[in-house]
């Protein structure tokens, strides 16, 4: 550890698994894998709904960009991940270094709007179909997704220029990236009121959208309960359930991250939820929409047939 103020320092040390070093070699054959995986099953929903007329709807559009984002989520981190895996203690700069942060906090948070934008999607199809076209028109889906990336590029802003700004006591980060919460960790004096700022920032950025998704499906539930046959409501049900599973998956990794205070943190643990949330959801999201729609499954399956033809 290197005392001293360094908010000035050039660059920080990503320790990365060192804890685990002999398992290096497995887990970068598993993580390139998985993000391998991830890549394909992502860039496959996005270019198998944009070429079938049949699913350019909102529910789909919005899970278009879902599948850009986990992309582009994903390869901020998993660079950096694989280069600590192949050499060990990796030297990050200290402007590489807030970029990823940003990075990763913009892509973050707009996913978790966005789907809170895809729960008012189902909300509103549900509950006023015969006005659903004309409220969820392409000006509002687009101006719901503008919404998601500002947001994420305010929160992204916003965190990473208090966090680099305030002095720090240490350069070694225990983490696999730039992630807030080591970070914290090297903050000189008291990092109370940067703990308070981590708190804040996660009741805007997980729980404001979150609380906002039980609102839409209580809404939905009741409305779905209210129907006349048990048919009507397996179907509507059955277009809400992929996006129930995918936010149950994303918010209940990311909360338990971030939703909770600074001493209860272990840096094993906080490393494998990381690694959950970062890599892991990504590579289930499009399973769980290409095996829970069946407009997708029907999609797959003609462009399927059309390859092998």
């Amino acid at each position: 550890m290197i005392l001293g103020n360094l908010s000035g320092v050039s660059e920080f040390r990503l320790l990365g698994f060192s804890e685990i070093s002999h398992l290096h070699p497995l887990l970068f054959v598993v993580v390139l894998s998985l993000y391998i995986l991830t890549l394909m099953a992502n860039t496959v929903i996005a270019v198998v709904i944009n070429s079938d007329n049949t699913l350019h709807t909102p529910m789909h559009f919005f899970l278009t960009q879902l599948s850009c984002l986990d992309i582009c989520y994903l390869s901020v981190i998993i660079p950096t991940i694989l280069e600590n895996l192949m050499v060990g203690t990796v030297s990050i700069s200290r402007t590489r270094c807030a970029m990823q942060m940003f990075s990763f906090l913009f892509f973050g948070v707009a996913e978790c709007f966005l789907l809170a934008a895809m729960s008012l999607d189902r909300y509103f199809a549900i509950c006023y179909p015969l006005h659903y076209t004309i409220i969820m028109s392409s000006r509002a889906c687009r101006s719901l997704l503008a919404g998601t990336y500002i947001c994420g590029a305010a929160v992204g802003l916003v965190h990473t220029l208090i966090t680099f700004s305030s002095p720090l006591c240490g350069s070694a980060i225990d983490h696999f990236f730039c992630e807030i919460q080591p970070l914290l960790d090297l903050l000189c004096g008291s990092s109370f009121p940067s703990e308070i700022q981590v708190i804040v920032v996660a009741v805007f950025a997980i729980l404001s959208p979150f609380l906002l998704i039980i609102y839409s499906y209580i809404r939905i539930i009741s409305t779905i309960l209210q129907m006349a046959s048990a048919e009507s409501q397996q179907k509507a049900f059955s277009t809400c359930s992929s996006h129930l599973l995918v936010v149950t998956l994303f918010y209940g990794t990311a909360g338990s991250m971030y939703l909770r205070p600074k001493y209860s943190y272990c840096a094993s643990v906080d490393k494998f939820l990381s690694l959950s949330y970062s890599v892991v959801t990504p590579l289930l999201n499009p399973i769980i929409y290409s095996l829970k729609n069946k407009e997708v499954k029907g999609a797959l399956r003609k462009k399927w047939r059309k390859v092998n033809l």
